[in-house]
């Protein structure tokens, strides 16, 4: 898909680029110093953040890390696909420290997993967004709120675009129904929202009731688990990714494999203890017809 066309080849390319530096023995201090380019430059390629992606500087590392003619062509590819600009990337003064690099994942993503205690952004209509987001940023101008609405807004055509669109699968605690953002008006239409998008063939919305207790003995606090798509041979492109948010520290990205399931466990746990999509999808219009009464 075009949101992939540079997140993916980006992140791709850091790994190749760290693996191979790791396979010559040469520390990022070393081999930046080799191409004549800053450590942090280097630790931007080999983390797939980097801003610019220079074809000459790939291939003058690859030199030095001695690869083949056929891995240096296919690292100079990767780094042309990462070169293609991102339509969020309008946004990046918007966007809170690491955010960005959740926002470029989650558009390369194929199935987003989540459980959440607020309405999740992809699912958020622009009156419940703007009032989250002016309680939040009560300073910023009008336009600066207008803007955040509008990212948020653009995010959400991953769900709702006719061509492959990205799988959704959200576990919502009963709280977020209950809890008000704005007045009665935008908590009724955010709930209808809700339920119609719950009926979309590639979402799936289930309540975690309060009758539910705590599942496992604790509540982990939101998460989004971000499976990729995978290539011929069955192997998936991107190595899958856990995402926590947090307003108060750095928010923080999981990919080893053991705190990767350790969090399908607890998705699998949360799932189970929910209602079913159907009798979800009924709360969902009961309480909404409550805001409006």
């Amino acid at each position: 898909m075009a949101d992939e066309d540079s997140t993916l080849p980006r992140r791709q390319l850091g790994r190749f680029l760290r693996q191979y530096r790791d396979e010559i023995g040469l520390t990022m201090a070393q081999a930046a110093k080799l191409v004549e380019i800053g450590t942090t430059t280097l630790h931007r390629l080999e983390k797939g953040t980097a801003d610019k992606v220079r074809i000459r500087i790939i291939g003058h590392l690859c030199e030095i890390y001695e690869r083949s003619a056929e891995e240096t062509s296919a690292l100079k590819s990767l780094a042309e696909q990462a070169a293609v600009k991102t339509w969020y990337q309008e946004y990046n003064d918007l966007l809170p420290g690491n955010f960005d690099d959740y926002v470029e994942l989650e558009a390369a993503a194929q199935q987003l997993i989540s459980y959440q205690e607020l309405v999740p952004g992809l699912m958020q209509t622009a009156d419940y967004a703007r009032t989250m987001i002016r309680n939040y940023f009560p300073d910023e101008s009008d336009r600066d709120i207008d803007r955040r609405v509008e990212l948020r807004t653009r995010r959400q055509t991953i769900i709702k675009r006719k061509t492959e669109p990205v799988g959704l699968d959200v576990v919502l605690h009963e709280s977020a129904l209950r809890r008000a953002v704005g007045d009665t008006n935008v908590m009724a239409n955010q709930l209808w929202h809700l339920a119609d998008a719950s009926s979309w063939p590639n979402v799936e919305v289930r309540i975690l009731p309060f009758t539910a207790g705590i599942p496992m003995g604790l509540l982990p606090g939101p998460f989004v688990i971000l499976d990729f798509r995978r290539d011929g041979r069955g192997r998936a492109v991107e190595p899958t990714v856990v995402y926590i948010e947090s307003v108060i520290t750095a928010n923080i990205y999981l990919q080893k494999p053991a705190n990767v399931e350790r969090y399908r466990a607890v998705s699998t746990a949360l799932h189970d203890a929910s209602l079913n999509q159907v009798d979800s999808r009924a709360l969902l219009r009961h309480i909404a017809k409550e805001y409006q009464s």
